[in-house]
C-alpha cells in the first residue's frame, strides 16, 4: 500500500450517543487532510462495532477497546498504521488512553482538560517527555482566526501595557436537573474530576486569556457554587485573578444562566486602548482606543496578517464558527507531525490547566482566600 497523503488517525470515544466525537470527526475530515483509519468507540463493544460501521471502517479496525487499538496498529506496517489518536471520552479516561498511546509510540491530541488531576498530569508530562511524540490539547477558541489577531496586537504592543481582564464562560444547560450521557458524567466527582462547571468551560476562558495575552495567571481567589439540589460540582464559578506583570482580571463561568447558550467572552484593557471577542460572533474583534473611535475587526480580509489569512477557508462575509475553528486545531496538529513543529495548545497549556483548577477548588474551599496556581 503507497503511503497516504493524510495523516492518519484513530479515535478512543465517541460512540453513538456521544456528542463531541462527531464534532472531532467533522474537524478531521474538513480539509480531506486527516483520515480516521480506527477507533475504539466505546466500552460497548457493540455500540464501537455499530459506530465503526457506520463511519465505513475496516471491521478488523473497530476495536473493542483502546488496549487493543495500540497493540494491534502497533504492528501494522508504518504506512497503514495511525498515526495519532484523539482522546474524545470523559475526564476520567484520558490518562490511561493517553499513556498507552504514548507508550506505543503514537502522537496524542486530546480533548480537555487533560488528565483527571494534576498529579495525573505531571505522571502525563514525564512519560510525553519520554517519547518525543507530540501531544496536543483541544483548546477549541484558539483555532478562531481572529484569536490569534487579537494575541497578535497584544504581543505588538498595540494596546499597551495590559492593566484588566475580563474572561467569562457562560451557559443555561444545567440550570435544573439534567438527566443525558452529557450531564451525567459531567457532575460526577469519579469521572470529570474535582470541579464541573470550571473545569468543563472555566479552563477555557483561562486558556484563551492566556494565550490572548501571553502571560501566566499566577493566583486566584475563587467562589465555587452548587445551585441544583443535589449536585455533587460546582455548576457556577467567579474568580478574581492575578497575573504576571501586575495584571489583575476576573474570571466567571457559570451552567446555571438560564437562556444563556454558549457566551465564552474576552475583554483585555491596556494604557492605550482594549480588545473585545466573543464567541457568539467569532468574526468580529472591537478594537478600542484612547484617543479614537473604535474599530471593528472582521474575518477573511486581506488586510489581517499572513498567519491569520491561513485559517480561512472562505471570503469576507461568509461566516466561519465552531467546526472550522475545531478544524484548524486539527490542521495545525498534523502539520506538527509532518514536520514536528509545536502546537498551540500542549502539554504546558494542559499543566497550567489542571493547576488552575486546583487552585480554584482550593481557594473556594478557604473562603475564596488568594491561592496560586503552581505550575
Amino acid at each position: 500500500m503507497p503511503d497516504s497523503p493524510k495523516v492518519r488517525y484513530g479515535m478512543v470515544g465517541g460512540g453513538q450517543g456521544a456528542f463531541i466525537g462527531e464534532v472531532h470527526r467533522l474537524a478531521a475530515r474538513l480539509d480531506d487532510k486527516i483520515e480516521l483509519v480506527c477507533g475504539a468507540f466505546s466500552r460497548d463493544s457493540e455500540n464501537s462495532k455499530v459506530t465503526g460501521q457506520q463511519l465505513g471502517l475496516e471491521p478488523g479496525r473497530v476495536y473493542s477497546d483502546y488496549q487493543s487499538m495500540m497493540a494491534q496498529e502497533a504492528i501494522l506496517p508504518e504506512n497503514e498504521r495511525m498515526q495519532f489518536v484523539a482522546i474524545v471520552t470523559p475526564n476520567h479516561v484520558h490518562f490511561p488512553v493517553a499513556k498507552a498511546a504514548l507508550e506505543a509510540g503514537f502522537h496524542v491530541l486530546s480533548d480537555k482538560p487533560a488528565t483527571l488531576n494534576l498529579s495525573e498530569m505531571q505522571a502525563l508530562n514525564q512519560i510525553i517527555s519520554d517519547s518525543g511524540l507530540a501531544y496536543g490539547l483541544t483548546h477549541t477558541y484558539l483555532g478562531y482566526p481572529l484569536v490569534t489577531t487579537a494575541k497578535e496586537i497584544v504581543a505588538s504592543g498595540g494596546i499597551g501595557k495590559v492593566r484588566k481582564v475580563y474572561a467569562e464562560y457562560i451557559q443555561g444547560w444545567l440550570a435544573t436537573e439534567v438527566e443525558n450521557k452529557q450531564a451525567d458524567w459531567r457532575t460526577d466527582p469519579a469521572r470529570s474530576g474535582a470541579s464541573g462547571c470550571m473545569g468543563d468551560i472555566g479552563t477555557h476562558a483561562h486558556n484563551l486569556a492566556e494565550y490572548v495575552i501571553g502571560k501566566k495567571m499566577t493566583h486566584v481567589a475563587a467562589d465555587l457554587t452548587v445551585f441544583v439540589d443535589g449536585r455533587r460540582l460546582d455548576d457556577d464559578g467567579s474568580a478574581l485573578f492575578r497575573m504576571e506583570d501586575g495584571i489583575k482580571g476576573t474570571l466567571s463561568a457559570s451552567q446555571i444562566c438560564v437562556g444563556k447558550e454558549n457566551a465564552l467572552s474576552l475583554r483585555v484593557y491596556g494604557e492605550t486602548g482594549g480588545l473585545e471577542w466573543c464567541q457568539e460572533e467569532p468574526n468580529t474583534l472591537i478594537r478600542t482606543y484612547a484617543d479614537k473611535p473604535a474599530e471593528i475587526i472582521r474575518a477573511g480580509h486581506g488586510y489581517l496578517s499572513e498567519n491569520v489569512q491561513g485559517q480561512f477557508r472562505t471570503p469576507p462575509g461568509h461566516p466561519e464558527g465552531y467546526i472550522e475553528a475545531f478544524a484548524n486545531i486539527y490542521l495545525e496538529f498534523a502539520e506538527v507531525i509532518r514536520t514536528k513543529g509545536g502546537v498551540k495548545a500542549g502539554a504546558t497549556a494542559a499543566t497550567r490547566g489542571m493547576a488552575f483548577v486546583e487552585a480554584l477548588v482550593e481557594s473556594s474551599h478557604n473562603n475564596s482566600a488568594w491561592t496560586e496556581i503552581k505550575t
